[in-house]
C-alpha cells in the first residue's frame, strides 16, 4: 500500500478522536429529558390525586343532613322518642303535636332541613311513633297494655297460643307502673316469673290455676327420691320387669281384615223356582240360555 495513503488514514483517526460526539451527547439529553418528564407527569398526578382526595372529603361534609347521615340528627330523633315514653310510662299517654314535642324537648333551634327530616322520614318510620288523624305524635308500646288485668290476659292469650311467656322488659315498656302489678299478681299466684339460663332475662309466664292437681306430699318424696339420671327407657323397663311390674307396651294399631261378603244367590232364578213351583210342567227356564 502507498505509504502517503496510510498517513493520511492515521491522521483522520487522530481528527476523528480528538472531536467530541455529538451523537452520545444527543442521546444522553433525550435521556434526561424524559426522566424529567416523567418527575412532572408524577408530580402532576400526584397533585390531581390530592385534589380529587380534598374535593370528595369536602362534599362528605357538605351533605345535607336532611339524608339522616348526621349523628347530631338521631340524637333529636332519640330525645323526642325517650320524652315521649317517660311521659308515657308516668301516666300521659296525650298525644302532641310537632310544635310541642320541640317545645317539651327544648329543641326550637332546629334548622329547616332537620325538622323536614323530623316530619317527613324519622317521625313516620319510627316504629314507637304512632300519628293520629289530627296530625299529633303519641307514644306506641309493644302491647297495649294499661293496667294489670289486661297483662293478664296478654300472658293467658299467649299461653293458649302456645307462644310462651313476655320478657319483663318489653312489659315495663309498655305497662305504667308495671312492676308493681307483676308483683301483685305474683303475690296472688296469677303469673310466674323465670330468669332465662341463656341470657338471664326474666320471662312472664301464665299460671293456669285450673291446671294444678294435689299430689301427696309422701307420693312427692318417693318420686324426688328415685334417680334417674342416665337411664333410658329399655333400663326402666327392666327395672320395672324385676320388680314384678308390668309396663304399658305400644302395640301399635290393630290392622282388621277385611272381611269379603259373599255374593247373594240369584234371586230371580230362585224366585222364579219359588213362585212358580205349581207350573213347573208348563213353563220352561231360559235363564241359563
Amino acid at each position: 500500500m502507498d505509504p502517503s495513503l496510510l498517513r493520511e488514514r492515521e491522521a483522520f483517526k487522530k481528527r476523528a478522536l480528538s472531536n467530541p460526539v455529538v451523537e452520545n451527547r444527543a442521546k444522553k439529553e433525550s435521556k434526561s429529558s424524559l426522566s424529567s418528564a416523567k418527575e412532572s407527569n408524577a408530580s402532576i398526578s400526584r397533585k390531581k390525586v390530592k385534589r380529587e382526595s380534598t374535593a370528595q372529603n369536602r362534599d362528605l361534609f357538605s351533605l345535607p343532613r336532611s339524608s339522616g347521615t348526621s349523628s347530631h340528627n338521631f340524637g333529636v330523633l332519640a330525645k323526642i322518642v325517650n320524652h315521649m315514653k317517660k311521659s308515657y310510662l308516668e301516666g300521659d299517654s296525650e298525644a302532641l303535636s310537632f310544635d310541642d314535642l320541640l317545645d317539651e324537648t327544648n329543641q326550637l333551634d332546629l334548622t329547616p332541613k332537620q325538622k323536614n327530616w323530623l316530619l317527613v322520614e324519622a317521625l313516620p318510620n319510627n316504629p314507637k311513633i304512632i300519628i293520629t288523624d289530627d296530625q299529633k305524635y303519641a307514644f306506641k308500646p309493644l302491647y297495649p297494655l294499661k293496667d294489670k288485668k289486661s297483662l293478664l290476659r296478654l300472658l293467658d292469650r299467649h299461653d293458649q297460643r302456645g307462644l310462651g311467656g313476655v320478657t319483663l322488659e318489653d312489659v315495663q315498656e309498655s305497662l305504667p307502673g308495671a312492676d308493681r302489678h307483676i308483683k301483685n299478681l305474683v303475690d296472688n299466684n296469677k303469673i310466674t316469673v323465670i330468669t332465662r339460663p341463656m341470657d338471664k332475662k326474666k320471662i312472664l309466664f301464665y299460671n293456669d290455676s285450673s291446671q294444678d292437681m294435689k299430689v301427696d306430699e309422701e307420693f312427692q318424696k318417693l318420686w324426688r327420691s328415685v334417680a334417674v339420671e342416665g337411664i333410658d327407657e329399655m333400663k326402666i323397663e327392666e327395672y320395672l320387669q324385676n320388680q314384678g311390674i308390668t309396663s304399658m307396651q305400644d302395640m301399635g294399631l290393630k290392622k282388621t281384615t277385611h272381611v269379603q261378603k259373599r255374593k247373594k244367590a240369584n234371586k230371580r232364578k230362585a224366585n222364579f223356582k219359588k213362585l212358580n213351583d205349581h207350573m213347573q210342567d208348563i213353563l220352561e227356564d231360559y235363564t241359563d240360555k
